[in-house]
């Protein structure tokens, strides 16, 4: 028996295509946001490279231009929390957050070096900036727990601090060679501070457990540098006094 009623309503596929093509948009608008804010950031953590072969007297000059490569990212970052704020974010955020990822891990590096003063965390070297600093800094929330807006993970956050105890761990060996066992020292004990820290979280994403795991060879290759130079007399032995006095 034959039918002129149609199966399929006629209307279903325009609506999806137009569905489609505002998707479409909103991730080729993120894309571009996102590229720039890549972009500003791989030349602030190029800078930031300079750090290895730097004194740390002369910080102050090389954290003063990485803070101004920042503080574009900062107004990129409100760019993109604007637009993405506007959709469901679950939806979107894969598009930002290796970024952010980067992003986080250039302002906590540059942070640990002495910069990223804020009212609540002044600059000194060797400094961790918190979530709460971190919020603080770009203006938008950590770990928000209720909404749909744009805003920082926790999951970003560590991942930041893992791939910052590989720079720290490389700067310890550098350090070395720029004669600041000093820095070397402080390296170690803050590496080992943080690792403590990290064998508290019960984390669940097992990306970034894998990552915490590889924190401790961080460790260990500081507690290597620090045995070297304690062996070779250029620091003081755990409960002794310092072998050579500073010049």
């Amino acid at each position: 028996m034959s039918s002129t009623t149609p199966l399929i309503d006629p209307a279903v596929f325009p609506d999806l295509k137009e569905k489609i093509e505002e998707e479409t948009k909103v991730k080729d608008a993120l894309t571009q946001i996102v590229s720039k804010l890549e972009g500003v950031d791989s030349y602030a953590r190029g800078l930031l490279t300079r750090v290895h072969a730097t004194p740390r007297k002369n910080y102050p000059q090389l954290l003063a231009q990485v803070e101004a490569e920042i503080r574009k990212e900062i107004d990129i970052v409100k760019e993109l929390s604007e637009y993405a704020s506007q959709y469901p974010y679950y939806k979107y955020n894969q598009k930002w957050s290796w970024a952010m990822t980067h992003v986080v891990f250039t302002v906590v590096l540059c942070g640990y070096l002495g910069g990223m003063a804020t009212p609540s965390s002044p600059g000194e070297i060797g400094r961790l900036l918190k979530p709460e600093d971190i919020s603080e800094i770009f203006q938008v929330p950590v770990n928000l727990k209720e909404g749909d807006a744009f805003h920082i993970t926790l999951e970003e956050y560590l991942t930041a601090l893992t791939q910052l105890t590989d720079e720290l761990a490389r700067l310890a060996t550098n350090s070395v060679t720029l004669q600041d066992f000093d820095q070397a020292l402080q390296i170690h004990s803050f590496l080992k501070d943080l690792f403590a820290g990290f064998l508290l979280l019960n984390l669940k994403n097992d990306p970034l457990r894998k990552r915490v795991d590889g924190v401790k060879y961080a460790v260990k290759k500081t507690e290597e540098i620090v045995y070297d130079l304690t062996v070779r007399k250029l620091v003081a032995s755990p409960g002794g006094e310092a072998a050579t006095e500073e010049k």
